[in-house]
């Protein structure tokens, strides 16, 4: 068990409702077009899978698409969607699971390589997705840049959304390389909840694939393939296991 938190049944049963827009083709579709490319004509193996959002549209565009969930809960919620020879899931986690066979893609979306709360982990997940990828294979991940720019002196918080119905801040622990991301979501009372998370800067990840014997390919700054520079507020990066 690495040191991630779980996903109880509560938020595994509203996440999708949550994350509508997220799932919607606007989004979603540039996505998918960059895995399924990637992928041709071989398997996707999708770290921390949760409800399928992206898992499962992939494999409807005709990918094979195997995931890795840590939580039960949102594997439960998937599995609503789709059955397990279908698409099949382990329950495990993301850094020490294996899954018997090769695949021309690995990817680890929405920010969710953070929930790995310790750089060792973090390395462990690069190790674990080179340990599958066939040669010539790629790693995916989707991830934030930290945004400390943001902080003046002596302000440890960020706001990341400022709703009707949601509030979200960030704060940092600096030293640590922790953020808790905190959500107060207005549905007919006040909801609080937190989770923590350890940012990881681009190039920090370059050196975590190089330790797994990958090579950085490409970053660009979304899914559409736009320019990655130093005002991007994400990236996604393609690490490359060689031939």
């Amino acid at each position: 068990m690495t040191s991630s938190e779980l996903w109880t049944r509560a938020t595994a049963d509203r996440y999708d409702a949550e994350e509508a827009e997220a799932s919607s083709a606007a989004v979603l579709g540039p996505a998918l077009a960059f895995l399924a490319e990637l992928a041709g004509d071989g398997r996707a193996l999708e770290f921390a899978i949760g409800t399928g959002r992206v898992g499962v549209p992939l494999r409807e565009r005709g990918v094979p698409v195997v995931g890795v969930e840590l939580s039960e809960h949102m594997a439960a919620v998937l599995r609503r969607k789709v059955d397990e020879d279908s698409l099949p899931v382990v329950i495990g986690d993301m850094a020490t699971t294996v899954v018997p066979g090769g695949f021309t893609l690995v990817y680890l979306v929405y920010n969710t390589i953070t929930n790995l709360l310790t750089q060792d982990e973090q390395v462990e997940c690069f190790r674990n997705a080179a340990r599958h990828l066939e040669p010539g294979g790629r790693f995916v991940i989707e991830l934030g840049v930290p945004p400390l720019r943001l902080l003046p002196p002596g302000q440890v918080a960020v706001p990341f959304d400022v709703s009707q119905q949601h509030l979200g801040f960030d704060t940092f622990d600096l030293v640590e390389q922790v953020l808790v991301s905190h959500h107060f979501t207005r549905d007919g009372h006040y909801r609080r909840e937190n989770s923590r998370h350890r940012y990881a800067w681009p190039a920090e990840l370059d050196l975590m694939a190089r330790i797994a014997g990958l090579e950085l390919e490409r970053r660009v700054a979304d899914w559409d393939g736009s320019p990655f520079t130093q005002d991007s507020a994400k990236h996604v990066s393609v690490w490359r296991k060689p031939a």
